[in-house]
């Protein structure tokens, strides 16, 4: 492991200058909880050790000085057995360090920001196709954790990066969840949203989010009505605006509406524990989207009865597939007019009554 150890510090350094420069990506409030995120994996906490306030307080301030540093930094080569790699080759990486049980992730999340990591494999299978890392302690990382993600046939989920997510989405839940979190931590055994009672059940309900996070990227890899190399135009051209929102949450439903999705497997295999969580966490944009799920999902988790939901995931691949062919064809028009500066008000037009008052 040792002789890894260069690889992980250029990785963490990555991490480092894609932060100073993409920390404007996060509101305020969302960069806080990733700052404070960031500081519990540096120390080794579990999600829900907090850490001393006033550590913190001074750990972030010591952070954002750091960054300062590094405001004119670019993103640097790794160098791997002796070569020189760009640092989003992670094809070229992981042959490298697959024989010491690590992996190297690398790409784009929201509004484009660089993101990487290394993380200890602890299981690698074949499912449904594809291959699945699942990963555990991480060596190196930024602060966008996705808890999983997906690149050609390869499916990576982050266990500690799922977990820390998990708890802060039980602690800060909306009001308009806490039913159906409630809902899935009984049908879990746990009778209260106290840390320690969910402590008690907590490797069970993390399997069951890391189902839904493995059925989503499986859903995302085989669904094909929101043509890839379309989305991947719009979200270059438009990061960060209420476009790369829409088109994100279209593709997301896709995903999880498809027969692979983590819907579809709940519907079929009457997953209260999934549904209730998965319930609890979906945004407004997701309810705009799919405004059949909330009822079907109250039916089920208060009378037991599953009749409902099938429809409501059918209905919901049905809108995000008009959404998906809405956004496609307004894309493709305005690009033929050279007018993609015009694309934004056509998609507010066209799908607005969807956005409502999103960012």
């Amino acid at each position: 492991m040792q002789a890894l150890d260069p690889l992980i510090r250029q990785t963490q350094r990555n991490c480092d200058i894609s932060d100073a420069h993409h920390g404007g990506v996060f509101s305020i409030c969302g960069l806080a909880l990733r700052l404070r995120d960031l500081f519990k994996w540096e120390r080794g906490l579990a999600p829900w050790e907090e850490g001393d306030p006033a550590a913190v307080l001074e750990w972030i301030g010591a952070r954002e000085a750091y960054w300062e540093t590094l405001a004119g930094s670019d993103l640097q080569p790794l160098t791997v057995n002796g070569r020189t790699v760009d640092p989003f080759d992670a094809e070229a990486v992981n042959p490298a360090i697959a024989p010491h049980r690590l992996y190297y992730g690398a790409g784009y999340a929201r509004g484009l920001k660089p993101t990487f990591f290394v993380a200890e494999i602890d299981l690698e299978e074949e499912i449904e196709g594809c291959r699945v890392y699942r990963l555990g302690r991480e060596l190196a990382r930024d602060l966008s954790p996705l808890p999983a993600a997906s690149q050609g046939g390869t499916i990576v989920l982050r266990r500690q990066s799922a977990s820390n997510l998990l708890w802060d989405q039980i602690v800060y839940v909306t009001p308009s969840g806490q039913k159906a979190l409630d809902a899935a931590l009984a049908a879990c055994g746990i009778g209260d949203r106290r840390s320690s009672e969910v402590r008690r059940r907590w490797d069970d309900l993390l399997r069951v989010q890391e189902t839904i996070h493995l059925r989503h990227e499986l859903g995302e890899i085989k669904q094909n009505d929101f043509q890839r190399e379309r989305w991947q135009e719009m979200i270059a051209a438009f990061p960060l605006s209420r476009i790369e929102l829409l088109a994100r949450h279209v593709k997301d439903l896709l995903a999880d509406t498809h027969p692979l999705g983590p819907l579809s497997l709940i519907s079929r295999t009457r997953d209260a524990v999934g549904l209730g969580l998965y319930a609890a966490f979906t945004d407004r944009l997701t309810r705009n989207l799919h405004p059949e799920l909330a009822p079907a999902a109250e039916s089920v988790l208060s009378a037991g009865d599953w009749a409902a939901l099938p429809a409501a995931v059918a209905a919901g691949r049905a809108a995000a597939r008009r959404c998906a062919d809405t956004l496609v064809a307004a894309y493709e028009d305005a690009a033929s007019r050279q007018d993609l500066a015009g694309l934004p008000a056509d998609v507010d037009r066209l799908l607005g009554r969807y956005l409502g008052g999103e960012p």
